[in-house]
């Protein structure tokens, strides 16, 4: 009979709950810059975190307020809430080995 202590298994928790990314892209409508954003963002993700990530579009021509609570100074802007620390990348993330860097994601191998 095996047993878990309940550091373990509290370790076991916060390693599940880490393994899901929460990104979220800012954009300013539907401009090229911004679908091409969105675009290499999906293609990153799908590549290096398949089934581990979800992205919220925040558009701040519907919600301008939403850009003070992560200090959004430029657009497009993805923060990586999940896992932390925060994290900010400024651009349409056509540079794939920057984001990768700029996130400490880890490229498959």
């Amino acid at each position: 009979m095996t047993s878990t202590s309940p550091e373990i298994q509290k370790k076991a928790k916060t390693d599940s709950m880490e393994e899901t990314w929460n990104l979220r892209l800012y954009v300013a409508g539907q401009t090229p810059k911004s679908i091409t954003a969105f675009a290499n963002l999906k293609k990153i993700c799908e590549e290096h975190l398949a089934g581990k990530y979800r992205i919220e579009v925040v558009d701040l021509l519907i919600n301008p307020q939403l850009a003070k609570g992560d200090q959004i100074i430029a657009i497009p802007t993805l923060v990586r809430k999940l896992p932390e620390p925060l994290k900010k990348i400024i651009g349409d993330l056509a540079n794939t080995e920057r984001v990768l860097v700029g996130l400490d994601i880890r490229p498959a191998s």
